[in-house]
């Protein structure tokens, strides 16, 4: 699920890469008629160059801002931690969480008294930093 969940957030819009290669095409179009029409008509040929400047030099900045952008929206999902807890003498685990876990759950035998566990809670694990940045 991890894999799948970033592979959606790192694609890249097929719109905006449309876009961006249809102005680049047209970009490179301007520049090709601005060489052949110098001859003739230069003040004609200056304006598709400066035309094709400019759209070459839109497309690279999109290009460069999506991913950009793509790279600070990428998900990182906090790890799942679950707490095992002996029902005779109070000994505590805490392991990585595994598909089937549920609260509640008989887990294997206790460490320290070889008596019956019992998942007890659990939970996702959370940094300080990431809690001030989600309420702003």
């Amino acid at each position: 699920m991890t894999q799948r969940a970033t592979n959606q957030t790192t694609k890249i819009s097929s719109f905006v890469l449309l876009v961006v290669v249809v102005t680049l095409l047209l970009s490179f179009f301007a520049l090709v008629v601005a060489i052949n029409a110098y001859s003739s008509d230069p003040v004609v040929a200056g304006w598709l160059i400066m035309i094709g400047f400019v759209g070459v030099a839109l497309s690279a900045y999109v290009l460069l801002q999506v991913r950009r952008r793509v790279r600070s929206l990428s998900i990182e999902i906090p790890p799942v931690t679950t707490t095992i807890e002996c029902t005779k003498c109070g000994f505590k685990n805490v392991r990585e969480f595994q598909r089937g876990d549920f609260i509640f759950k008989e887990a294997d035998t206790c460490q320290k008294c070889n008596s019956k566990t019992m998942i007890t809670a659990i939970y996702r694990e959370v940094k300080e930093g990431q809690k001030e940045r989600s309420r702003i």
